[in-house]
């Protein structure tokens, strides 16, 4: 399996986490792409810190403060994958979330609101996506100490949204050993929502490759970097652990346990359903049940106690989840004339593809478009790919 393991030794910010994923392996195209789609031509160009040759990202944005509803409608029209543009939303409303609980409600963003803020989350869920990877691994994060000046004035070091971001993950930090900020909210949201596998349940692995992430400060001493490996790793650690929530429900309608999924997703967990159930007295009901990351439980727990009005909810901690190998592979086709790349998701087993799927956004997408059912898109996209798959003799037949 591949993992991906953070070691922010020296702290993590946005900018640090693209240049470290490029560095690593990243589409630099895409990931352009998507930054360009949001302030413009990013700058990447390889720095030296300390001795070690690292990638620096500058996104040339102006510093605009937005709100929650314009930060996201930005990510929303980014050109980005739109994988990385759910994960991106996810990621402002962890820092959102941080905000709130330190101002109140109605909190602006700030510094983390900021265009060039924006780019360097959209660019990193970019990277990342491109990478493929199984599973996000990330070491203690080294947070510094001190003071610093923001948009609220003097604060302390780690800043407050930084502490309440890593303190609804389950990331471990250490101190650090400099004067400064190490690790900004941005790049403590982005490790956070990356983050799938915990350090300790890896088991053997081989380091296939290593990046460097330069932060924009050169200071004496220990190198300004972030640094990244991309880890083959055996046995079953390329899964992760999952925190399972179930309730029984046998009074709420249909259209309340829709809204309710989409709501939980909406907060991050990483699935939901409801199953039909027969219930005491022969009522008919519903077991409503939540795969959820451990950091994301207590919140998930109080979307499904205030949507569907149930007084308990079990929770099954800490289950380990397998996971396939699974790859993304771009697929292009012609509809209507026109050209299409649809990315299609890939399951592997043995070294054969056991299972592939369209994307679904991009599907739908083109079928609105071209104004045919998505049903002609995917079946079109399904058969190039298996024609591929075919040629290159990984198909499980």
């Amino acid at each position: 399996m591949n993992i991906l393991l953070f070691d922010p030794f020296n702290g993590a910010a946005g900018d640090m986490i693209i240049g470290s994923l490029l560095d690593l392996g990243a589409d630099e195209g895409l990931v352009r792409a998507a930054m360009r789609s949001v302030v413009g031509e990013p700058t990447i160009e390889r720095v030296d810190r300390s001795g070690i040759r690292a990638v620096q990202v500058k996104a040339h944005a102006p510093v605009d403060h937005r709100t929650l509803a314009e930060v996201l409608d930005r990510v929303a029209e980014s050109d980005a994958p739109a994988s990385a543009r759910e994960m991106a939303r996810r990621v402002f409303l962890r820092i959102h979330r941080a905000e709130e609980s330190i101002h109140g409600p109605g909190a602006h963003f700030h510094e983390v609101g900021a265009d060039d803020a924006i780019a360097d989350v959209v660019g990193a869920c970019t990277a990342l996506h491109s990478l493929g990877v199984d599973g996000v691994a990330v070491l203690p994060v080294a947070l510094g100490r001190g003071f610093a000046v923001g948009a609220h004035g003097t604060f302390p070091i780690p800043a407050p949204a930084t502490v309440a971001i890593l303190a609804a993950s389950d990331l471990r930090t250490v101190p650090g050993d400099e004067e400064r900020e190490l690790c900004t909210p941005t790049g403590a949201a982005l490790l956070a929502e990356f983050s799938t596998v915990r350090p300790e349940d890896l088991g053997p692995r081989a380091i296939r490759a290593v990046g460097y992430g330069a932060g924009s400060r050169n200071p004496a001493g220990r190198p300004n970097v972030l640094r990244s490996m991309l880890l083959s790793v055996e046995g079953r650690a390329g899964g992760d652990r999952v925190d399972i929530l179930e309730t029984n429900v046998d009074d709420v309608t249909g259209e309340a346990l829709a809204y309710t999924i989409s709501r939980l997703m909406e907060e991050g967990a990483r699935d939901a359903s409801a199953v039909p159930a027969v219930m005491k007295k022969g009522r008919s009901g519903h077991l409503v049940r939540v795969v959820s990351h451990p950091d994301a439980t207590d919140r998930l727990v109080g979307v499904m106690a205030r949507e569907l009005g149930t007084l308990g909810i079990r929770c099954i901690p800490m289950v380990h989840r397998s996971v396939a190998e699974r790859t993304v592979e771009p697929i292009t086709v012609t509809l209507r004339d026109r050209e299409w790349t649809i990315d299609v998701k890939c399951g592997w087993s043995g070294g054969k593809i056991t299972s592939f799927k369209p994307e679904y956004d991009q599907t739908a997408a083109c079928a609105r478009e071209l104004g045919i059912p998505l049903r002609e898109v995917a079946g079109t996209v399904e058969a190039a790919a298996r024609r591929l798959f075919i040629e290159r003799g990984v198909l499980a037949l």
